[in-house]
């Protein structure tokens, strides 16, 4: 049995190497980046069996995204396709501000299909793990997200869906009403505060939330998730669990590049909860997973695999020897 599995657009990513406007730059680092690929490399770092499906380019960059997500130990299950593989260009406008730029309209992974999602290796999972990345991209992947929660559902398989919201793909009313259709069907729910706003104040249905984040996580649980977990950045996160409320202070970290920090988030919680980690335990993975994914440049590099775990919050000179 499969982990965890998880579907969505991973893309070539040029980050510059200089701060200041992109149009200066001269060298850049050449990687990839994808929200669900992302949490795939996260979990399986942390010790277990995870698939990614998704469709790429016949070209350099699907080489890329193959070869490196099969290096750290993901089962991949990319689809070769006749469009070029996606773009995300990341520039440091300033020290303290990352600019990310995307090229992805008809990108292979756009054009993914229900027919390219096996229902065997969704049903295989103990976890489908899903963002609203994917239904904004097009029509067709709205319809295999909704083709993947019904085969899980169906099969007993735990719906894991984090937010994500890219304003660049669709306007907050819109993806505001597909997240209050989704949210029923989901099992585990990650947000940060404005995010899970999206969902409570739109339309019909429980709304609320009040002003602080305990209110919401407990507004959203109404809508049918088991376990929400709102993210407050510097201020730690926040679970609600079966009418329990649960808080984590953050690790104080020297910030690198921001970007992967909720992906991190994810992957450490999903995977303790897929080990069978307490609640206060998987909560206190994800909190110092999401931490190490901001202590170099990458949106996954830094994620830790589990003796990495012990270096944050401890007393000593930084030194290992």
């Amino acid at each position: 049995m499969t982990d965890l599995v998880t579907f969505g657009e991973t893309m070539a990513l040029f980050a510059a190497r200089r701060t200041g406007p992109l149009r200066f730059a001269r060298d850049f680092d050449l990687g990839l980046g994808g929200a669900e690929s992302n949490v795939a490399i996260g979990v399986a770092r942390l010790g277990h069996a995870v698939r990614w499906i998704g469709r790429v380019g016949a070209d350099e960059f699907g080489d890329l995204i193959r070869s490196t997500l099969a290096g750290e130990g993901v089962d991949v299950r990319a689809l070769p396709d006749e469009a070029a593989t996606g773009l995300m260009i990341k520039g440091r406008r300033t020290a303290d501000h990352i600019d990310v730029t995307y090229y992805r309209q008809g990108s292979a992974g756009s054009r993914l299909t229900p027919a390219d999602l096996d229902p065997e290796l969704i049903r295989d999972a103990r976890v489908l793990h899903l963002t609203a990345i994917t239904p904004a991209l097009s029509a067709s992947c709205r319809e295999s997200v909704r083709h993947a929660v019904t085969v899980a559902r169906a099969a007993g398989v735990t719906v894991s869906l984090d937010i994500n919201y890219r304003r660049a793909l669709w306007p907050p009313d819109e993806a505001g009403a597909w997240l209050r259709e989704m949210i029923g069907q989901v099992d585990v729910l990650f947000a940060t505060e404005a995010e899970g706003r999206l969902i409570t104040a739109a339309g019909p249905g429980p709304v609320g939330g009040g002003t602080e984040p305990a209110e919401l996580a407990r507004a959203l649980g109404a809508f049918g998730p088991r376990h929400v977990l709102v993210k407050l950045g510097s201020q730690g996160a926040i679970e609600w669990s079966g009418g329990r409320l649960l808080r984590a202070e953050p690790y104080q970290v020297t910030e690198v590049d921001p970007v992967g920090a909720g992906d991190g988030f994810a992957a450490g919680w999903l995977a303790d909860w897929l080990a069978g980690a307490t609640p206060e335990r998987r909560l206190e993975t994800a909190c110092a997973a999401g931490a190490f994914a901001v202590t170099s440049q990458g949106d996954w590099e830094s994620l830790p695999r589990r003796d990495d775990l012990r270096l944050l919050g401890r007393d000593g000179d930084g030194v290992s020897r």
